[in-house]
């Protein structure tokens, strides 16, 4: 599978690190229980079809980018700078 990253263009996806879906940017409050730190961290969601996942160019520009891609068919549909997206 190939990546593009937005800063570098297309990479063999040996160069990325997973971190998991695009919730992984969604931290729970510091208010939140025990259990929704757990959840976060431990409890994922495995679909099938397109989802949004959070990737680090960690073999490359270390660059922090959501990934759209088709986990049945492998295909990626795109990417984004986490940066861009947060508004920073």
């Amino acid at each position: 599978m190939r990546i593009p990253c937005p800063l570098c263009g297309s990479r063999d996806r040996r160069e990325f690190y997973y971190y998991g879906s695009e919730d992984y940017l969604k931290r729970p409050s510091d208010q939140g229980s025990i259990d929704d730190l757990d959840n976060q961290l431990f409890l994922r969601d495995n679909p099938a079809g397109v989802t949004r996942d959070v990737w680090y160019h960690e073999a490359g520009c270390g660059a922090w980018m959501v990934v759209t891609r088709n986990t049945v068919s492998h295909e990626v549909l795109g990417s984004e700078l986490v940066a861009k997206k947060k508004g920073a």
